[in-house]
């Protein structure tokens, strides 16, 4: 079905998914809890302004986002209806066209060994790319042409940039009960990718239903495309979301990180491929005159204080 529902993406009426604006960790060698959400990035649909978008957007079609260089998001997904049990989905996503659990190439399908998918519910949220056990490198925005996203790590090249989503609904009496978790046109150049930003605590949980659960006929499909600010203001001439508070700001505010109770659930082991992909801190190091944790933020827009209402573990 694949429809723009408010602030997300529905797949069918029992799954949706979000982007959800986050404050950017440090990445300075220790592993943070999560933090809450900021609220949602508004979503839009690829045709509704093909005329003002990249070519290749056109063709591939979804839908796209805005987001500040250097800014940070997370993925959470929802389940099932108010009042019914959540049917659970298996989804796969990717960054410029690598998956973020195994670091292959995407392509069609699941694989067991390694896992290269999320189960959802029991998986609520996603911050980045699966690196080391009990952690991921949050999903950083990146302006491509410049090295900097897993794609360049990976692949030597940037041809896609953005996210890529797919859905898998399990087959017909497969599934057994499992637990779950408490709790004009623009350039090529304003086209975003994702680099790997600071470490986050966060489990990713094994299937319990096991690979063969899962209806490989039943994939639906998601571009998600990244546009920074100022560029989507001139494509869609709507004013782009205000810039997220900054490290300082949260704390000085005492804004809670949010905890998730989830012992009993596992957690996968991390691919060798994804453990040697260079951090954004890394690349900004080799590179003279690099950004480094600098946000580039302020070279599109100033910056313009917001004051989140409810943050805190209701949030997430």
């Amino acid at each position: 079905m694949l429809e723009i529902q408010g602030d997300s993406v529905r797949f069918d009426r029992d799954f949706a998914v979000t982007f959800q604006r986050t404050l950017r960790v440090p990445d300075d060698g220790r592993t943070y809890p999560l933090p809450p959400g900021l609220g949602t990035l508004p979503i839009f649909p690829v045709d509704a302004y093909a005329e003002r978008l990249p070519p290749a957007w056109r063709e591939q079609g979804g839908v796209f986002i805005p987001l500040y260089q250097r800014e940070a998001l997370w993925l959470g997904f929802r389940s099932a209806a108010i009042g019914r049990s959540a049917e659970p989905r298996a989804v796969k996503v990717a960054v410029g066209g690598y998956n973020v659990l195994s670091g292959a190439r995407e392509a069609g399908g699941l694989t067991a060994r390694p896992q290269d998918y999320l189960v959802c519910p029991p998986q609520v949220w996603l911050d980045g790319v699966r690196t080391e056990r009990g952690s991921v490198r949050q999903f950083v925005a990146v302006q491509l042409g410049q090295g900097l996203t897993l794609e360049a790590t990976l692949g030597g090249a940037e041809l896609r940039g953005g996210l890529q989503l797919r859905v898998f609904r399990p087959r017909a009496g497969a599934m057994t009960e499992a637990p779950s978790a408490t709790s004009a046109s623009p350039s090529r150049s304003a086209a975003l990718g994702f680099g790997l930003g600071g470490a986050i605590q966060q489990k990713i949980y094994p299937d319990p239903h096991g690979v063969d659960a899962w209806d490989i006929d039943s994939e639906a499909c998601l571009a998600v495309h990244a546009l920074n600010s100022l560029e989507f203001r001139l494509a869609t001439g709507i004013e782009p979301p205000p810039t997220p508070i900054d490290a300082k700001t949260y704390a000085d505010r005492g804004l809670p990180w949010f905890e998730l109770y989830d012992e009993a659930l596992g957690d996968l082991d991390a691919t060798g491929r994804l453990h040697q992909a260079h951090t954004l801190a890394e690349l900004d190091a080799l590179t003279p005159g690099g950004a480094g944790d600098e946000s580039l933020a302020e070279r599109e827009l100033p910056l313009r204080p917001i004051v989140p209402g409810g943050i805190g573990p209701g949030k997430r």
